[in-house]
């Protein structure tokens, strides 16, 4: 059985180290790890520590720090820029993009998007992705956790395709096919995934003024929520991240 992995805020400078809060308490009183077995700690941008547990608290472990090390980021690095579904599916999409190996996320309210993020409601809804986020990094053992950003406006989408190395936008009615594209091995891939209506005329012609790029996964048409994981696996595959 894999180490388990348990978040911290960051690495222990020494030989030994605790581990308490809420990540603690998980580890003593649900995971119910004993003296001698091991786990890692991961502060979410690289580095990650093997220890040995070394005593048992209530609601923390004492810890023995066996190594240390910094592992670099994905290269190149991908963002998805994912239309709000609606209900859970927000999260299923961002569990999925996180196990898959995304390094940020950005909601987008499109035009055709039921879901509007505003005040506590958006506010809420932001920190469930976030939280889905933390959770699934853990899940699937990621030294580096993707960012979850704020809602962006298809205008900032746009200055997003302009800084990228590659900008793709999944669009149905698109003539070349994603598995046809020549992906960069360095810098930034923007996958841009539309609502269940499909990303609006003008939208598409706004990305594509700003240098997007129109692409299709095949004959079917995937759900929101599925797309983007989809696609991230196309491109991981042609750039070698995988």
């Amino acid at each position: 059985m894999s180490d388990p992995v348990f978040l911290v805020d960051a690495l222990p400078a020494g030989p030994s180290a605790v581990l308490d809060g809420a990540e603690g308490r998980h580890a003593a009183t649900v995971r119910r790890l004993a003296v001698g077995e091991r786990l890692l700690l991961a502060d979410g941008v690289g580095g990650v520590a093997a220890c040995a547990v070394v005593g048992v608290r209530k609601e923390a472990l004492d810890l023995e720090v066996l190594d240390v090390r910094q592992t670099a980021p994905a290269s190149p690095r991908v963002t998805v820029v994912q239309a709000l579904p609606k209900g859970e599916r927000g999260e299923l999409a961002v569990e999925m993009l996180t196990e898959a190996g995304v390094d940020e996320i950005v909601p987008w309210p499109a035009a055709r998007c039921v879901p509007r993020w505003k005040d506590a409601r958006g506010e809420k809804a932001l920190a469930r992705w976030r939280s889905t986020a933390r959770e699934a990094g853990k899940q699937s053992r990621r030294a580096w956790l993707p960012t979850v950003t704020k809602a962006a406006t298809t205008k900032e989408v746009c200055r997003r395709i302009e800084a990228a190395d590659l900008a793709l936008a999944l669009h149905e009615e698109a003539a070349v096919p994603l598995s046809g594209m020549d992906v960069p091995k360095t810098g930034e891939i923007l996958l841009i995934v539309g609502p269940e209506g499909g990303i609006a005329p003008d939208e598409i012609a706004a990305f594509t003024a700003a240098g997007g790029v129109p692409v299709r996964l095949g004959a079917s048409v995937l759900r929101t929520s599925t797309a983007g994981v989809a696609a991230l696996a196309v491109v991981s595959a042609l750039s070698g991240r995988w």
